[in-house]
């Protein structure tokens, strides 16, 4: 079985980073989402993407090899790094107080993590080529959901506005999630993933246009390389409410 370069889990990290972070985003809208439907369905989506993101951390920490998973492990990459190690975007590290945030974030997100997935699914990781197989059925339903909601939204003016409003504020940091990390080359020289994330670019830009036709949106310009390497200000204190609860006993097996 085809084991992990270093290039490699760096290049599966900062994918298994933006899962957490968006898991735990969606996680904080249970219980204060707009109606009870929605508590249900963030609850759902946040436990889908926090378990691609084990999934990925188990594949890093057992160097690709497919074994039983070694929780201990997985929080270790998850929970235990310094700030200056997560290679996640920075949309998935601001707070989205306000709801049409949240839900258009939710779309942006999904939306490429649909196509990001689609890249391994051939890969040459055994385990990654498992997960996606998983992630990929969980993405469609994702997708489906941001949809459904923002066409009933998008035909009130009042909703159209703040959802217009989202989509501005939150693009530039979208398309944060396709910057190259390093280790990129490294996974596609070994067949772990089958092109550059950036070269989808063009295919979301379209797909974000076909859904907010209304919206004068502009260029969507490729991000600047900076290796995933800066934090937004937002990454500290969603960091503390993470490891709240774990922090009481970090020796604890939860």
């Amino acid at each position: 079985m085809t084991s992990m370069t270093p290039g490699t889990a760096e290049f599966l990290l900062a994918f298994a980073d933006d899962e957490h972070l968006m898991g735990q985003q969606h996680t904080e809208w249970i219980g204060i989402a707009p109606f009870l439907e929605e508590d249900m369905a963030f609850a759902s989506i946040a436990q889908d993407e926090l378990s691609h993101a084990a999934l990925l951390y188990a594949i890093v920490a057992d160097n690709g090899q497919g074994g039983p998973p070694d929780d201990r492990a997985i929080d270790t990459l998850a929970f235990d790094r310094s700030a200056a190690d997560y290679r996640s975007a920075q949309i998935v590290e601001v707070a989205c107080t306000g709801w049409a945030h949240a839900l258009v974030r939710h779309w942006l997100y999904d939306t490429a993590e649909e196509l990001r997935w689609s890249l391994v699914d051939g890969s040459s990781l055994e385990p990654l080529r498992d997960a996606a197989a998983h992630a990929a059925r969980e993405e469609r339903f994702h997708v489906r959901h941001a949809d459904g909601l923002i066409d009933v939204l998008a035909h009130t003016p009042d909703s159209a506005d703040r959802l217009a409003d989202a989509v501005n504020a939150l693009l530039p940091l979208a398309t944060g999630l396709f910057e190259p990390v390093a280790g990129e080359a490294e996974a596609i020289e070994a067949g772990v993933t089958s092109a550059p994330f950036d070269t989808m670019l063009p295919e979301w830009t379209d797909r974000v246009r076909a859904r907010f036709p209304e919206i004068d949106i502009g260029a969507i310009a490729a991000p600047a390389y900076a290796g995933r390497a800066q934090r937004h200000g937002d990454f500290a204190a969603l960091m503390a409410r993470m490891n709240e609860v774990r922090g009481i006993d970090p020796t604890a097996v939860w």
